[in-house]
């Protein structure tokens, strides 16, 4: 060591050594100013090599480089920019995104003249990249994260279609899930990078396995529908083919990577219950012999009905099992909604109420027979509200009526249905002579000398109803029977009161006004009348007494019959 020390010393002593030293001094000398006259020069200058969101600003004086940086990133912040989220690109307008450029902070980044100076000599040969800084409004970055996030890829989950009778194979496919707080860094850093930004994406599996779905194709659905299964009724058999097997079975995922089986029971019903139904008995309620001056129960018949729970509920083992495919079907004892010992407690007996009208036309006495057949035999029980538009449901051409006369617009026409205000009034009138409670009816606009004087009612589908309370402790049979020119309607339970109308004067008369109107199909041609206000007032008094219950007025004012004239 110490011989090695001589030597150097040796050698600077030397004259050659004191050559090099010399030229030593003078490069360091040189680089230094070199140094100092390249910082004193570039001093202020952006560095050299520097680049902002791949704009070269580098070596610019600090005016220069904000001439330029700043426009070019100010189009940047309001001009969309492409967003790539898994396998979707989508137009992002950064500042509408909540993004914009911090200057502070992106001059703070870009930083002053370095004073390395190897540092100042790399910056000759490389370039240096400068993100700028973000401005963030978090409330619509997230916004626009949310809306990015309905581009997220949903795991195809393995399962288990049919092609006919032949089940194939659903493979699983992942799903891609935005990273959403890495596509949040992204985003703020390289929204104006001026290229597309591919946004972090997280890959979810999907939860049932392809060994799984496998497993159920193997195991569950090819032996499922590898034949017909017949189901033995009593009297009758019903037969469910592998195409029709296969159209009620699916195979949801079970939680723990596999796939379970459900049975459509509704759909397997429907192809079962056609082929079976002739092997049910349907139960049939108590019903009224009216025929004579006393009504008489008729008995009820039970019914005897598939039980689809008992027939359906060890089905997928029938599917899997390698043995017979047979299975039996279960009934189960039905009874009637009234039976005979209901309807025998009803108190059903006699006629309490009655009332005929007639003088209808050809199309009103359709409807009115439509009516009448449908309303027949109808049961209010005690407590109970009846309604003509909710117990016969809309009347259109579709349920049998047909077009006749109407009131519409105080004026004849013709509509749907019409006629059936005949048969609301001669209800309502057997409903009030047996004394039911009135809930709710309304007169036509005037008057038709059909019809007793405020004493009628008038009905419009959907929109016009005639109600009556059954306030009696016994049930109430409405018989209603209709011909070419009457309908009559009578009430049968046990009579309890005597009902009285007494018809007042009419007063306050009102002269019509002519209608001239286009002649065709919508102009009913009348010769008027006149409108007048009277009241009718109905006295209840005891069956057995005679001692008088209630007494109540309605007055109704009638509007003239326009004189409607076609030309």
């Amino acid at each position: 060591m110490a011989g090695g020390i001589a030597r150097v010393r040796q050698l600077l002593n030397s004259k050659a050594g004191r050559r090099t030293g010399i030229a030593v001094g003078v490069l360091v000398a040189a680089a230094t100013v070199g140094y100092l006259v390249d910082l004193s020069v570039s001093s202020g200058n952006v560095p050299r090599g520097t680049q902002v969101a791949g704009i070269d600003i580098g070596g610019q004086d600090r005016a220069a480089a904000r001439a330029r940086l700043e426009p070019a990133l100010e189009q940047r912040a309001t001009h969309p920019v492409t967003v790539r989220s898994g396998d979707t690109t989508t137009d992002v307008v950064p500042r509408a995104a909540g993004l914009d450029v911090d200057w502070d902070g992106t001059w703070d980044r870009i930083g002053g003249q370095p004073l390395n100076p190897f540092t100042r000599i790399a910056s000759f040969f490389t370039t240096r990249d400068v993100e700028p800084a973000s401005t963030v409004d978090a409330a619509a970055l997230d916004k626009q994260l949310e809306a990015l996030r309905a581009h997220d890829r949903r795991p195809v989950e393995g399962g288990i279609a049919f092609e006919g009778a032949r089940p194939v194979a659903v493979r699983p496919v992942p799903g891609l899930t935005l990273d959403a707080p890495a596509a949040r860094a992204t985003l703020i850093e390289h929204w104006a990078d001026g290229s597309t930004v591919t946004l972090p994406m997280v890959e979810t599996p999907a939860k049932v396995t392809a060994d799984a779905v496998d497993r159920t194709v193997r195991m569950v659905a090819e032996p499922a529908v590898r034949a017909p299964i017949t189901f033995t009724g009593q009297g009758g058999d019903a037969t469910v083919e592998p195409a029709q097997i296969a159209s009620v079975l699916s195979f949801p995922p079970d939680g723990h990577g596999g796939l379970g089986l459900s049975i459509n029971r509704e759909a397997m019903i429907a192809i079962l219950a056609p082929q079976l139904q002739a092997t049910e008995t349907k139960p049939q309620d108590a019903s009224f012999d009216l025929s004579g001056p006393r009504a008489g129960v008729r008995p009820a018949v039970p019914g005897l009905l598939v039980d689809w729970d008992k027939t359906l509920e060890d089905l997928p083992a029938v599917l899997t099992s390698p043995g017979m495919r047979v299975k039996p079907v279960t009934y189960r004892e039905v009874q009637p909604k009234l039976t005979t010992e209901e309807a025998g407690k009803l108190g059903i007996t006699e006629v309490i109420g009655s009332f005929t009208t007639g003088g209808f036309s050809g199309p009103s006495g359709v409807n009115i027979g439509v009516v009448a057949r449908k309303v027949n035999g109808a049961l209010v029980r005690p407590g109970e509200t009846f309604s003509l538009n909710g117990f016969t449901g809309p009347r259109g051409l579709a349920e049998g009526y047909v077009e006749s006369g109407i009131i519409n617009n105080g004026r004849p026409a013709n509509a749907v249905g019409g006629g059936i205000s005949q048969f609301a009034t001669t209800l309502y009138n057997a409903a009030y002579f047996a004394g039911m409670e009135d809930a709710g009816h309304t007169e036509h606009s005037y008057y038709i000398s059909r019809y007793p004087a405020a004493r009628e009612a008038t009905v419009f589908d959907g929109a016009i109803d005639l109600k009556f309370r059954n306030n009696t402790p016994y049930g109430v049979i409405i018989d209603a029977t209709s011909d070419d020119s009457n309908v009559t309607v009578r009430m049968w339970s046990t009579k309890t009161v005597e009902v009285e109308s007494i018809t007042g004067d009419r007063s306050k008369y009102t002269e019509p006004q002519t209608i001239t109107l286009p002649a065709g199909k919508d102009c009913v041609p009348s010769s008027g009348g006149s409108g007048f206000t009277t009241s009718d007032t109905r006295v209840i008094r005891d069956a057995k007494t005679g001692k008088e219950i209630s007494r109540n007025t309605r007055t109704v004012k009638y509007d003239p019959i326009p004189v409607v004239r076609c030309q």
